[in-house]
């Protein structure tokens, strides 16, 4: 790694601080003459653009730049001006407007912040800035997977379509407890609290009707061969102005997430229309149903060109097995 030898503070553009740093030439092979790290937060951008001389010195001049718009832009002269081939940012929260308005003109590297850790007690935006355009310059880090432009929008949506999933979720997991909190043990008899018998029963004990036998000549299809076990089971402490009460805003939350769900499915439909060719082959796959094929077109896209081999496209996935040995013990990986 370079020694940095001295610094002076420069002016710079729209107000913002600038620091120049000449260093000496380290051991490590340069393959980016002219590169820059970036250490992005919410409201501000560090800035270190590194240039390598012929010589083996290298001049790294860094400067702070507001995260709007009309900076960013300033960001991105100010890097053109020093004719940068290469930047780095780590991937933190707030690296995607930078990342977005950059790769237009210039190579971007996502950096994985496990592999760009800074050494305890030395951490300043600037410096961080510094040290990833020296990683950056003498390729010690490798830039991670962002899908291309027309996948975002696509990933973007069946992520919030988890989201919604999930939520329905854990809603339907509370409105179990609050049935177990009453006594009414439901799904001890059916097999699905909000199927179309535990639906028709909820609607009713939301009423206020507290007739077991009532409520159990509510269900339909195979249940009915069931009823007594029903009556036995919806004989507990529902109370409509208490449980009644909490039931109802669950199942509406319930409902809202369903609409959304049927929304989002419509809009990831419309997106996987240019892709359907692929999406049909991904479904040929045992076990790949339609969600399941949008999610793998949408987080990697459909050229795996980008992944040197499978093992690296299943590694990026996360779905390798991990190797942990200590001490010649094999350990859960």
């Amino acid at each position: 790694m370079s020694a940095f030898l001295s610094f002076r503070v420069q002016a710079s553009p729209g107000g913002a601080s600038g620091l120049v740093m000449p260093t000496e030439g380290g051991s490590v092979e340069v393959l980016f003459p002219r590169c820059a790290g970036l250490d992005v937060h919410r409201d501000t951008v560090a800035a270190a653009v590194r240039v390598q001389s012929g010589s083996g010195s290298a001049k790294v001049e860094v400067r702070t730049f507001a995260t709007t718009g009309g900076s960013l832009a300033m960001l991105a002269d100010w890097l053109a001006e020093n004719k940068v081939t290469l930047v780095g940012m780590e991937s933190t929260g707030y690296w995607k407007p930078v990342y977005y308005l950059l790769e237009d003109r210039f190579e971007c590297w996502l950096l994985n912040a496990a592999h760009v850790r800074n050494v305890p007690g030395r951490k300043t935006d600037v410096a961080d800035a510094v040290r990833l355009s020296d990683l950056v310059t003498h390729g010690l880090v490798r830039g991670s997977f962002v899908p291309p432009k027309p996948f975002r929008d696509l990933r973007n949506l069946t992520r919030a379509r988890r989201t919604a999933v999930e939520e329905r979720t854990r809603d339907v997991q509370r409105l179990e407890k609050l049935m177990q909190d009453a006594g009414v043990k439901l799904t001890s008899v059916a097999s699905r609290l909000l199927g179309a018998s535990g639906r028709a029963i909820l609607n009713e004990l939301i009423a206020g009707e507290t007739s077991p036998e009532f409520l159990a000549d509510l269900a339909r299809g195979r249940l009915r061969n069931k009823i007594p076990e029903l009556v036995e089971a919806l004989v507990g402490r529902f109370r409509s102005g208490h449980h009644g009460f909490l039931a109802a805003q669950l199942l509406e939350r319930i409902d809202l997430c369903d609409a959304q769900i049927t929304d989002l499915d419509h809009r990831i439909e419309v997106m996987l229309a240019p892709f359907r060719e692929t999406v049909d082959r991904i479904q040929a796959i045992p076990g790949i149903r339609w969600v399941t094929a949008a999610v793998l077109v949408a987080e990697v896209g459909i050229d795996m060109r980008r992944f040197p081999s499978a093992g690296h496209l299943a590694s990026w996935a996360g779905i390798c097995p991990g190797n942990y040995t200590s001490g010649g013990k094999i350990r859960s990986g």
